[in-house]
């Protein structure tokens, strides 16, 4: 199994990015997938999730109304629309697939900053 993210880096206050997560070594479709993030000092939380049937999502209220998962099964990518980003926003971004075991990227760095 294997997760690469990308598509961070820095934006101001109010911007946007897109995070991506390709993906391999899994059947993608049938499975739930995951966005976190870390920021420093601080414990890794859960940001966002996608299951793989009917596509159901789930985000944390800290980012409800401004980020939105997605997936291409067909590309076997998951991605993360992030709006309106806030300072509070930075933190490095992980994909998580749970198959059988948890599996993670190694993460892309937001950073929200003027």
């Amino acid at each position: 199994v294997q997760l690469v993210e990308s598509g961070g880096g820095l934006v101001q206050p109010g911007g946007s990015l897109r995070l991506s997560c390709a993906t391999s070594g899994f059947t993608f479709s049938r499975y739930t997938m995951s966005w976190y993030r870390q920021a420093p000092g601080k414990e890794r939380e859960s940001v966002a999730t996608i299951r793989s049937a009917g596509g159901t999502t789930n985000y944390a209220d800290s980012v409800k109304g401004r980020f939105t998962i997605s997936r291409d099964n067909a590309k076997n990518t998951v991605y993360l629309q992030m709006n309106s980003l806030k300072p509070e926003d930075t933190a490095q971004y992980y994909c998580n697939a749970h198959v059988g075991m948890n599996y993670w990227g190694k993460g892309t760095l937001v950073t929200v900053s003027s």
